[in-house]
């Protein structure tokens, strides 16, 4: 049964589903730090949040969906930091609502925690080593307002690289470059509906090789993970893309201007396939930063 912690409550399901994704994470970056992975774990109770660090999302949670843990190396910085927890957050592509009143029925909260896990463990809270933390809640009964941002600086004594996105060029109007964005796009989800994969290997070089550097991993090896992965769609007409357009295209800016997130209209990353029987589909998130007229996939 949940345990309550404070205004939150310890939820022993999704205790286990971190678990799971932290082990899962542990097979996909298998390499020297697979032990030692950096875990951001993200947990809401009656609200909907969204994770930011140093301005780039990282990850959103619905109120039903419990929670999150993922391996956050390739957004950090050596040095100073900034993590950031939006309660409640609008929806992509709209403008943020005012902060309106509300009652909390029952308990209503989120917790973000950056976690170093000790060596040979996964990373559970109880076995791991708290760097950063991001705590918001209401008691039941209370009134509050969102949504609303909790910002924290941290700094990390870590030797992680400098990575690309810190010297990309500031983007102040990014529906300026939605034509751009949008052919670029679109050249690389035709060409994975024929099968090919190369331009999007191509176009994901540089985050390719700074994942590589994260978790000290062969660059050969991320790249043959994500052929592998693409043609094992295509052999089982899975690989059926939605083609992105301009006209259904969200541009988000983020690490300070420069870097655009790119989305469907739903929200949804922008590289995705349309559903399949299942209702489920598969999908690449695509973080472009544009230098001298061309798109260049970092995150």
């Amino acid at each position: 049964a949940p345990q309550k912690q404070g205004a939150l409550m310890r939820d022993d399901h999704f205790e286990g589903l971190c678990r799971m994704q932290q082990l899962q994470a542990r097979t996909q970056f298998g390499g020297r730090v697979r032990d030692r992975l950096l875990m951001m774990r993200l947990y809401v109770q009656g609200c909907s949040a969204e994770a930011l660090i140093n301005d780039i999302p990282v990850g959103r949670v619905s109120p039903g969906a419990g929670g999150l843990s993922l391996p956050v190396h390739e957004y950090l910085l050596d040095g100073a930091n900034e993590v950031s927890l939006v309660i409640n957050p609008a929806a992509p592509g709209l403008k943020p609502a005012p902060a309106l009143p509300r009652l909390a029925e029952g308990v209503v909260g989120a917790r973000l925690r950056l976690l170093l896990p000790r060596i040979g463990q996964v990373g559970s809270e109880l076995e791991a080593r708290t760097v950063a933390e991001v705590v918001w809640g209401v008691p039941d009964g209370d009134v509050y307002s969102t949504p609303q941002t909790l910002t924290r600086a941290i700094f990390l004594p870590i030797k992680f690289p400098r990575w690309r996105w810190l010297d990309a060029p500031v983007v102040d109007d990014v529906d300026a470059q939605k034509p751009l964005i949008a052919s670029f796009l679109q050249a690389i989800a035709v060409d994975l509906l024929r099968g090919d994969a190369e331009s999007f290997l191509t176009a994901s070089r540089l985050r390719m090789e700074e994942l590589a550097l994260a978790y000290q991993l062969p660059v050969a090896d991320v790249a043959t993970k994500l052929r592998s992965r693409l043609q094992l769609l295509h052999a089982t007409k899975a690989l059926k893309m939605a083609v992105p357009h301009e006209g259904d295209l969200l541009l988000r800016r983020c690490a300070g201007g420069r870097l655009i997130e790119c989305m469907s209209g739903a929200g949804q990353p922008a590289l995705a396939t349309l559903p399949g029987p299942d209702g489920t589909s598969a999908c690449w998130p695509v973080r472009v930063a544009v230098v001298n007229g061309q798109c260049h996939i970092l995150r």
